[in-house]
């Protein structure tokens, strides 16, 4: 099993890959060319996501708010043994009677690392900033809309008057900036925090350099409350390749890899000096359909088709999608079949439709459904509307995702059965066709925090773009009257069972709209390198995900190896870390089957 530091924990994630001449096969990696310290140890780590933004207020990409968990302080953190909730930049927490003032104590040992100190002036300034700035509130503003006022009376104590209850107030995923430096900031929608290094944050790393689509590199924070990380160095570098990655982990070019496929992880059990770790995901893969791409202020926009505004359409093509076989043929067993949008495993929010309501594998009902909504075959086998246009739809697919490409093909093969087309668009970055709303379908996911409310909010009618020309914080432009009222619902309940209750109703309403089509929770399948990587602390610490975690966990955690076997206690190399720490024997695929998106593209892109 994975080996854990002591008193420590870990969880967080990051993407790199270092030149092979700079690197001592059998060490831990050192430092790049030129830089004048051959002799430190450098963790680097392979990622097929490239950065969004380096600014907080920005970012939504799984790499990018990974990064912001190294960097900055969040009120509060999750434990990784269970995801509790454990102090961070606060110390405790207290609300009022009403539940409507609460006040916060913040830790007198937390600096900059420019020195300074970290107040409550900071998270005063940084949630003020949101709640006043709309572009400052384009990635976490649904966490401040109900703020009425935050306070700093003095710099221990931070007091968030609310307007009306809110159950997120010890979850509250926000990155805490230093407001020295961010308040010269001019125009929040352009600012991108990459320009001056290093980028000054009180988390356990310093952002030191930054590459587009090449590397990030990071520093320890010496100063950092919990003590500095044990690496000289943390290197994200991008592969836009899966298979190359895979190969820099066998040279000893990065020492970690994630998101691996199973022909991937079946090739890495006999070699030496790797483990693989196979873990219960957070993640959903999901079918995402277009309702119609509109803004806040009334007005549609995009080129999806409209027959996708039909629900006996969207309720045909799900019932033609087999999620035993996606689970079965592309992810060769290491995910499981896909319902609701919350994982199995946060068990107190998971839920599964009733038998009556599950839209099951019937092809033969899809068929007759779509004859009874108009949709007939012509001559040449073709659906075609009432209005003659052909049911022929383009699914935006991450090329960086094997996992996209191979459900694709099976969409096509599926769907062409119905008599309907379906183009493969595979795009090295499908953000800017999804902000315009220029598709039909598309591979959609996201990781699920310990608390849900953010990934439910992105399919509230709030987040939609204020106008055509705006960002919003939308997923994919649902709104829905019934949803919204059961999401301001659960925001402000406080009791833990009624409000789990409230978002299995969410999750039971986002289903029946037929606008979301999840069909699999994959596994966390990744490998390190054991002669570079000593110990790493897993999320949950009993058989969890090393990458993609809800905190800074794994990479602070993580000791270098000092001698060059990676001996960590006798266990052989190229082992494998399964599901609750036993061991897993996979079968090994043949070359040409690959697997789904959130494992090369993290969250949407």
């Amino acid at each position: 099993m994975v080996t854990m530091a002591p008193h420590r924990s870990l969880r967080v994630f990051l993407a790199s890959g270092i030149a092979a001449t700079s690197l001592a096969l059998g060490h831990p990696a050192q430092a790049d060319e030129g830089d004048g310290s051959k002799d430190k140890s450098v963790l680097t780590v392979a990622v097929s996501q490239s950065v969004d933004s380096l600014s907080p207020f920005l970012a939504q990409r799984l790499v990018s708010t990974s990064i912001h968990r190294l960097t900055y302080e969040y009120l509060t953190n999750y434990d990784a043994k269970d995801a509790r909730t454990i102090p961070g930049l606060a110390t405790a927490w207290k609300p009022s009677p009403d539940k409507l003032t609460w006040t916060y104590t913040i830790r007198d040992d937390s600096t900059w690392s420019d020195g300074k100190q970290a107040t409550a002036e900071d998270a005063a300034w940084t949630f003020n900033t949101m709640m006043t700035d709309e572009n400052a509130a384009t990635a976490n503003g649904s966490f401040t809309a109900n703020f009425e006022r935050v306070t700093a009376p003095d710099p221990r104590t931070l007091v968030i008057k609310l307007k009306k209850p809110q159950a997120t107030m010890t979850a509250l995923d926000v990155p805490i900036v230093p407001k020295h430096i961010w308040e010269k900031v001019g125009d929040f929608s352009k600012f991108n925090n990459d320009k001056q290094f290093p980028i000054v944050g009180n988390g356990p790393f310093v952002i030191t350099d930054y590459k587009v689509d090449q590397y990030v590199k990071l520093e320890p924070n010496k100063s950092f409350w919990r003590g500095a990380p044990k690496f000289d160095e943390l290197v994200l570098r991008y592969y836009k390749d899966g298979d190359a990655a895979v190969a820099a982990l066998r040279k000893g070019e990065v020492s970690f890899v994630p998101n691996l496929t199973p022909a991937q992880a079946a090739s890495l059990k006999s070699a030496g000096n790797i483990r693989v770790n196979d873990a219960p995901g957070r993640r959903f893969f999901a079918l995402a359909t277009n309702p119609g791409a509109r803004a806040r202020d009334g007005k549609k926009f995009g080129s999806g088709h409209p027959a996708l505004l039909d629900p006996a359409v969207r309720r045909a093509l799900f019932q033609a999608v087999d999620r035993e076989t996606i689970v079965e043929k592309v992810f060769q067993g290491h995910a499981v079949e896909g319902e609701g949008y919350i994982p199995p495993r946060f068990g107190t929010y998971f839920w599964k439709p009733a038998p009556a309501q599950k839209v099951s594998h019937d092809p033969a009902a899809a068929a007759r459904l779509l004859d009874r909504a108009g949709y007939r075959e012509n001559g040449s086998g073709k659906r075609v509307g009432k209005d003659g246009r052909p049911l022929d739809f383009r699914i935006l697919c991450h090329a960086t995702d094997p996992h996209d490409k191979a459900v694709g093909k099976y969409l096509q093969e599926w769907w062409g059965e119905l008599g309907i087309g379906l183009k493969v668009d595979c795009l090295d970055n499908v953000s800017d066709p999804w902000a315009k709303g220029d598709y039909d379908l598309a591979f959609d996911g996201w990781s699920v925090n310990p608390d849900p409310d953010f990934v439910l909010s992105i399919h509230t009618c709030a987040a939609l773009p204020a106008t055509p020309k705006d960002t919003g914080a939308t997923d994919n432009f649902i709104c829905d009257k019934k949803y919204d009222e059961l999401y301001a619902k659960q925001a402000v309940e406080y009791d833990p069972a009624a409000r789990a209750d409230l978002v299995r109703q969410l999750q039971s309403r986002l289903y029946d709209t037929g606008y979301m089509n999840v069909m699999a929770y994959p596994n966390a399948v990744e490998a390190y390198r054991t002669d570079q990587i000593k110990s790493i602390t897993t999320m949950p610490s009993d058989g969890g995900n090393i990458y993609g975690q809800d905190g800074y966990w794994s990479w602070w955690s993580a000791e270098p190896a000092t001698g060059g076997t990676g001996d960590d206690g006798g266990a052989p190399t190229g082992m494998w870390i399964g599901i609750g720490a036993a061991a897993v024997v996979l079968v090994a695929v043949a070359a040409g089957v690959a697997v789904r998106r959130r494992s090369t593209a993290d969250d949407r892109e």
